[in-house]
């Protein structure tokens, strides 16, 4: 993507930040927070929506597909660019425009950590279950996948939980390509999907605005400029490379949307084939699999069904986590929280860290066994769907403020990706909650 604040200038690092703010080149060596994000934000109900899309209108919304990827590459790439530009973190960023920032992130990290605590334990968990029906009940393997999750992140720092997340994209990418080829998409009709079509269905603007937003797009787009301080990248230097890193972030999560859509339109739609919504639907499609092409096919897929499901796992354990220790050391003491804070790992070893971690693994295990209470799901899916247009509005205004230097200020093409993406998460959020059955919540 182009330079999003319309300067060239490499320089005007801030006072307080490291002095060492040479320009580094673009290179691939650098690449990770990226990677990161792209696990963690799409998760294995992304691609199940992708897949219903293609089930349901065949290549028609490719092109939102690849919209989706680039409104989510300007909110991250806002994100690293305040982090970087700054020498602060997000969350002082957004303490500095008042407390309301601070009570609704707070409300948020909890009702919402609680209920996606279980959320994503059960994801990590269906896969195994699948692929060794007879060893644990899924509740087990779900409190096995949390309390793994729990250990890596309490004891690895950045630099290894980054590996391993590479390693894992790896899994994902190799099988939703070998899926992707082994369906023998058609790929005249693939292109013509890139033309902005809408399908001729009620509800399609709906459809089509849901994919657009739904895919790699949670909390962890906010995350991604601390996994960049994390990384080591505290000034401007790094601009360049964090720009980068960002475009394979989103250039990775555009191979995996693709590919599922092509499985969706040449397994599932030409055939007339309806799985269901959220990751169920992944078993279902494990099975269509097997059936069509082979035991050792299923099973490859669900491996790949796994390295999904638990990349989302850890990487909110860590990168939340992140954000919630920040959040408690500003409250704190009431001072700058810094990157460079941030990129020492003193955060990695705090209690607020741990803290944060224990309540993502902890407490949901009781929704493992007792089910998601009702009012308490109303209530996430408000505040999930909230975020991204909370997001979006506050990045708006940091990065068009003195809070930021003038030089690294949105450019019309960074505020023009940012106000597209403002509206569109807004009316999915009007949506969302417009849907909620508030009739029983009372």
């Amino acid at each position: 993507m182009a330079d999003t604040t319309g300067n060239t200038s490499e320089t005007g690092a801030s006072p307080a930040q490291n002095s060492d703010s040479t320009p580094r080149k673009s290179s691939w060596k650098y690449i990770g927070p990226g990677i990161v994000v792209a696990a963690t934000g799409v998760g294995a109900g992304d691609l199940v929506a992708t897949l219903i899309a293609g089930s349901n209108f065949g290549y028609t919304l490719l092109w939102a597909a690849v919209i989706g990827c680039l409104v989510k590459i300007s909110l991250a790439e806002a994100a690293g660019r305040w982090h970087l530009s700054t020498g602060r973190t997000l969350f002082d960023g957004w303490a500095s425009l008042g407390r309301w920032t601070t009570y609704f992130f707070v409300v948020y990290v909890v009702i919402w950590g609680f209920v996606y605590g279980a959320a994503a334990m059960s994801s990590s968990a269906l896969p195994l279950q699948a692929l060794f029906p007879d060893v644990m009940d899924l509740k087990w393997w779900g409190i096995a996948c949390g309390l793994v999750g729990l250990v890596f992140v309490w004891f690895n720092k950045y630099a290894v939980f980054e590996k391993v997340m590479t390693v894992l994209v790896g899994v994902m990418f190799v099988v939703t390509v070998y899926l992707a080829i082994r369906v023998t998409p058609n790929l005249g009709d693939a292109f013509a999907g890139l033309l902005p079509v809408l399908p001729d269905e009620k509800d399609s603007i709906l459809n089509t605005l849901g994919l657009i937003g739904g895919v790699g797009g949670t909390i962890t787009l906010a995350a991604y400029g601390y996994w960049v301080n994390a990384k080591g990248w505290t000034n401007t230097g790094w601009m360049k490379v964090m720009r980068l890193d960002n475009r394979v972030a989103y250039a990775t999560t555009g191979v995996f949307v693709v590919a599922m859509l092509f499985v969706g339109a040449e397994l599932l739609h030409a055939a007339n084939i309806a799985i269901e919504s959220g990751d169920k639907g992944l078993i279902q499609l494990g099975d269509i699999l097997e059936d069509e092409y082979g035991t050792a096919t299923a099973k490859f897929f669900l491996i790949g069904f796994f390295a999904t499901s638990f990349t989302s796992l850890i990487g909110v354990w860590h990168g939340v986590s992140l954000m919630f220790a920040d959040f408690v050391a500003r409250y704190r003491r009431r001072d700058v929280a810094k990157g460079e804070e941030i990129a020492s790992g003193e955060r990695e070893r705090s209690w607020p860290f741990r803290a944060y971690l224990l309540w993502l693994t902890f407490p949901p295990i009781v929704l493992l066994f007792q089910g998601q209470p009702f009012r308490l799901v109303i209530i996430y899916g408000v505040l999930g769907a909230a975020f991204l247009p909370f997001l979006a509005g506050t990045l708006i205004w940091l990065l068009n403020s003195d809070r930021t230097p003038r030089e690294w200020r949105n450019g019309w093409l960074s505020n023009g990706m940012l106000v597209i993406a403002g509206l569109l998460f807004l009316v999915l959020c009007v949506k969302q909650i417009w849907d909620q059955p508030w009739s029983e919540f009372f």
